[in-house]
């Protein structure tokens, strides 16, 4: 990758961090899922910025963006867009939806209904929309941002195992330290997000799109990761192992992992890095209990035990 796309990522890191305060690794996985073309879940309580990441990735990009609030109320035609009758021309015309953007931020996806998110994976698969025997196909590059809380459960609809897979990547924000937090209460992150400028052009995303499927893995990490994803599939504590759309995944963002870090071949630690936020959401727990005889419900936990049994290749 040339001079100038490395320093082009690099000030689109520090960019949407003049908004997300002191949370350089989220930054630095949304980009990942972006240049991998990729689609993100962000999940975790509510205040912790969500929706900022998404605001200040999309504005720091000359890219249209769109921002859809789901609701119960929410019909695919709402996201699709619908073919209305025009008496002029005696024929029916297509009005694109929101979709049709570059960056989509679905808020709340998880208070809709299955229906509505349905309407989403062939967008997210192929970005493309096909409607009333036509296929109009997205513009590019396209991403999507879903946010949802995990938390409260009233009136949502939990992402089926086929809408998850579609994710790239899932990733949680966390709290603050108190640090950062305190910069936060003087004003930080949230004045920055309504100064922000693009810094990266929707070519310059391409670009380097492309240059993420030229980065070298060797056949040893690829055995390291089928080796992983085979764990997955024969672990007694997963009723649901990781797909090969996971696998593939989890390639793909070591590739744009080691080229945000200046390198054209991956190494262990692009997979090790990666593994918890590219697989845990593909896999369904059976129900496990710990020794205490409490019943714990964490599948980031297993990709981490797994990571601790499979031999890293040297």
């Amino acid at each position: 990758m040339s001079t100038n796309l490395v320093e082009a990522v690099q000030g689109l890191q520090a960019n949407v961090e003049r908004a997300l305060v002191g949370k350089p690794d989220v930054v630095r996985l949304s980009i990942v899922a972006l240049l991998a073309r990729g689609h993100l879940l962000i999940e975790d309580v509510p205040g912790v910025g969500k929706t900022t990441l998404a605001q200040a990735l999309a504005r720091s990009l000359g890219l249209q963006f769109q921002r859809i609030q789901f609701t119960s109320d929410l019909l695919p035609s709402d996201i699709l867009g619908v073919s209305i009758f025009n008496p002029k021309e005696t024929e029916f015309e297509f009005k694109p939806g929101p979709i049709f953007a570059n960056i989509i931020l679905a808020d709340e996806i998880n208070r809709t209904t299955p229906k509505t998110q349905s309407s989403l994976l062939e967008a997210m698969n192929e970005a493309q929309v096909s409607l009333d025997h036509h296929t109009y196909r997205l513009p590019r590059p396209f991403m999507v941002l879903a946010t949802q809380n995990p938390l409260e459960y009233q009136g949502t609809h939990p992402l089926p195992e086929s809408q998850m897979d579609r994710f790239l990547l899932r990733i949680r924000i966390g709290y603050p330290d108190e640090a950062h937090e305190r910069e936060i209460l003087r004003g930080a992150g949230a004045a920055a997000l309504e100064r922000l400028e693009p810094v990266l052009s929707g070519e310059a995303v391409l670009e380097i799109q492309a240059q993420v499927e030229t980065v070298k893995v060797e056949e040893s990490l690829l055995g390291y990761v089928m080796a992983i994803v085979q764990a997955t599939r024969i672990h007694s504590g997963l009723a649901l192992g990781v797909s090969p759309r996971g696998s593939l995944s989890l390639v793909r963002a070591a590739q744009a992992l080691a080229l945000t870090e200046r390198r054209q071949y991956c190494i262990p630690d692009d997979i090790k890095q990666l593994a918890v936020p590219a697989l845990a959401h593909r896999v369904i727990l059976r129900g496990r209990w710990d020794p205490a005889g409490d019943r714990t419900d964490d599948p980031e936990e297993v990709i981490r035990e797994i990571l601790q049994e499979i031999p890293v290749p040297r």
